[in-house]
């Protein structure tokens, strides 16, 4: 039998489905592997919409920040938290604990941080020695190559020899609270999430696992949750463009015998 929950404390620790904002130029976007973006709306409508429909938490990640070698979008990130009120994740061009403190201030609960982290590792315990760590979600983008899978930065532009598992397994040793994991080969194909390399990594770090890339269908999230360890799945288009509305999921899932909040 699959396992479909953590038991912690007695209590079943309940699945949380996450909408996704990426954001470039202040809007919305949505593509296939990593590229062919294209436009998906405004991200503060659509995350209040998300809110009314019953989502658990909201992530924004501002994706060309990096590569424009900018900081994350201030005030967007300000307009969305004073419209919300479920924790809300704010990643993109993150690169010292003061652009935590300036995110925290505008309204994000937790960071996402990845290429950053990926050059400077110490990184995630300076973040989490000042915000604690259930502040920290590292992001892995991660592609499977002939040698395995390995992790890419810089919105999956630049690969790295780093192995996916040995990456996990540091971010949970230098404080990570959370990883958010993206397999790059189903990202925006709607034909699952990668069950393999998620549930290697759920498996391994002690910390809950976000699986991302690939959700098409209902189906998706019951895979996920039935086959790995995966504490939260995350996704945009489906939510987005309203091909599956959260609530409907929910319902879904507990048809299941998923436990769901």
């Amino acid at each position: 039998m699959p396992e479909i929950a953590y038991i912690k404390n007695n209590k079943v620790l309940k699945k949380r489905i996450i909408p996704c904002l990426d954001i470039k130029n202040g809007r919305t976007v949505k593509g296939i592997n990593f590229v062919s973006l294209t436009d998906a709306g405004d991200p503060v409508e659509l995350a209040k919409a998300y809110v009314q429909q019953g989502a658990d938490e909201l992530v924004f990640l501002d994706i060309t920040a990096t590569i424009e070698n900018r900081s994350t979008l201030l005030h967007l990130v300000e307009k969305i938290a004073n419209e919300i009120n479920i924790p809300f994740t704010v990643g993109g061009g993150i690169n010292s604990v003061e652009d935590v403190y300036s995110l925290t201030q505008a309204g994000a609960d937790k960071v996402s941080v990845n290429s950053s982290a990926v050059k400077r590792p110490e990184l995630i315990s300076e973040i989490a020695s000042r915000f604690g760590s259930q502040c920290v979600v590292v992001a892995i983008d991660t592609k499977k190559e002939k040698t395995g899978w390995k992790v890419y930065t810089h919105g999956g532009r630049t690969p790295t020899i780093i192995s996916t598992l040995d990456w996990a397994k540091r971010a949970e040793e230098l404080g990570a609270g959370e990883i958010l994991l993206t397999s790059m080969n189903n990202d925006g194909t709607k034909s699952g999430f990668s069950l393999d390399i998620t549930q290697t990594i759920a498996e391994e770090v002690n910390i809950p696992v976000i699986a991302s890339g690939g959700a098409g269908a209902k189906e998706h999230f019951a895979d996920v949750f039935l086959n790995t360890k995966a504490s939260a799945a995350l996704a945009a288009s489906i939510f987005h463009f309203d091909e599956i509305p959260i609530q409907e999921l929910k319902k879904y899932l507990k048809t299941k015998n998923i436990p769901i909040r």
